[in-house]
């Protein structure tokens, strides 16, 4: 599987990252088929986080034993300095680490929220404290949502973050604004040596109720083959480092192998697959 420089971490990711999400939901047996199948397409990236069901304990013992062997991203989502270290110890121990590589800012997905994160008793200060006290080598941010390239854009000109992880798809890129202000994130990142994750890659629209939930994520994601490798074509022909793996472990292997066959998607692809995209309904609003 191909690997790209995670911006100035230097760490060469490949550009399937594990989302650990789709381990949240399962058994330590079926998680374990999970991981082995992870190691055997070679990825070395994971991303996990405490919201994310029971990913942190499943993933414990393969720490334990392998820990060498991945780049481990975690996230907390609360916003004060207190709540974030105390989330921050508490990850570390259900992950039997010692050290996360990447520790980020989650889910920061408005100006208000990222006042909150970045204030004088913000958890942007217990990620530093972490990072002098050797508990996290590095510090990263995410957005979710439409307006996610803007409030990461001004969190840059803020601190400087390692890392930044935002949606990206051919449906939400038919939007030009969108767009245009996700392309000058990535512009900015690549000025700044920035590490740059993506997710949703593969989502096609809302669920229309929960009764059609047919996987265990909060959209619904193309399905069949052939769409899953458009969908990953797409966003690994952006100048990113990698994406986070679709949160259903059902779909995750057909992820991995649209990952290994990934093939760059030429520019005139790309516009054809953009002028399919009012045939789906965006994600976000």
């Amino acid at each position: 599987m191909e690997k790209r420089r995670f911006g100035r971490t230097e760490h060469m990711s490949t550009v399937a990252i594990l989302g650990a999400f789709a381990l949240g939901w399962l058994d330590q047996e079926e998680a374990d088929e999970v991981m082995e199948r992870v190691i055997e397409a070679g990825v070395n990236h994971i991303d996990v986080a405490p919201t994310y069901g029971d990913a942190e304990k499943r993933l414990g013992p393969w720490m334990a034993g392998e820990r060498d062997r991945f780049f481990v991203g975690c996230k907390t989502m609360e916003r004060s300095k207190e709540g974030a270290a105390r989330e921050m110890r508490a990850s570390l121990e259900r992950l039997q680490m010692d050290q996360f590589d990447l520790y980020q800012l989650h889910a920061v997905n408005t100006m208000e929220e990222l006042d909150a994160a970045t204030g004088p008793n913000g958890a942007l200060q217990a990620a530093l404290h972490a990072r002098e006290e050797g508990l996290t080598r590095f510090v990263g941010i995410t957005g979710h949502g439409m307006d996610a390239p803007t409030v990461l854009l001004e969190a840059l000109s803020r601190f400087d973050f390692d890392s930044v992880l935002f949606p990206i798809n051919f449906v939400l890129y038919a939007d030009d604004d969108y767009r245009l202000r996700a392309e000058e994130l990535l512009r900015q990142c690549r000025t700044d040596d920035v590490g740059t994750m993506i997710i949703k890659a593969i989502a096609k629209g809302l669920w229309e109720d929960d009764e059609a939930k047919a996987y265990n994520t909060w959209y619904e994601p193309f399905d069949e083959p052939e769409a899953i490798q458009e969908g990953v074509d797409f966003a690994l022909s952006q100048e990113v480092t990698g994406l986070c793996t679709v949160g259903d472990p059902t779909l995750l292997p057909h992820f991995l192998e649209a990952c290994e066959d990934f093939t760059p998607m030429s520019e005139e692809k790309q516009e054809a697959l953009m002028a399919r995209a009012e045939t789906y309904e965006p994600i976000f609003t």
